[in-house]
């Protein structure tokens, strides 16, 4: 099989993003999808806990506490820490469309160190949707939502049917989402990026 190389960059006749009627209202916090998430969920004891609001639009921001555990070079975040952050508030802005996406392609810019205790405020929003490709941006900035930019990031999300995860996903974690009885959280589980 080949791989398809995915541009950033909307195509001609992408249309705008449209917020659906049933998303989190403004300022209304997007829990955890999924408890087990290293992103967002609070049951991984290392991961980033990132707490995310809904904007006005089709747009989120969200916010993380580097911690030592994060760190790469001495007192400093891990590269990769700061991009799982950046793509973890970009999946988030699935809650606001009610569509199941996964991670097609994401380019991060890395601009300024982020040192160990800093709070990270990222906002995230979706440029443009192509059939089954949502276009998106997100920054990060230290130590407060105006502060100096720290990382940047642009992605393309592709829309996906929940099988995609049952498919690919481990049959233990799988069998315990979907015997979850609360439909929502057993619903929510499937619906994050990769």
């Amino acid at each position: 099989m080949t791989a398809v190389k995915t541009s950033l960059t909307p195509p001609e006749g992408a249309l705008p993003p449209v917020r659906h009627p049933e998303a989190p209202a403004p300022g209304e916090p997007i829990g955890a999808h999924y408890d087990q998430c290293f992103g967002c969920g609070g049951a991984q004891p290392h991961g980033l806990h990132l707490q995310v609001r809904a904007g006005e639009g089709v747009d989120v921001t969200a916010e993380f506490t580097v911690r030592p555990e994060h760190q790469g070079a001495p007192g400093l975040a891990h590269g990769g820490v700061l991009a799982t952050a950046l793509d973890e508030t970009l999946g988030s802005l699935n809650w606001l469309m009610h569509v199941i996406s996964v991670t097609g392609r994401l380019e991060t810019d890395f601009v300024r160190p982020v040192p160990v205790g800093t709070v990270l405020h990222l906002d995230a929003r979706v440029t443009a949707v192509h059939r089954r490709k949502i276009y998106c941006t997100a920054t990060g900035r230290v130590g407060a939502p105006d502060g100096p930019v720290a990382v940047r990031a642009t992605a393309v999300f592709i829309e996906v049917k929940v099988e995609h995860f049952i498919d690919h996903g481990r049959d233990e974690e799988i069998k315990a989402a979907m015997e979850d009885p609360d439909q929502v959280r057993r619903a929510r589980a499937f619906e994050v990026n990769p």
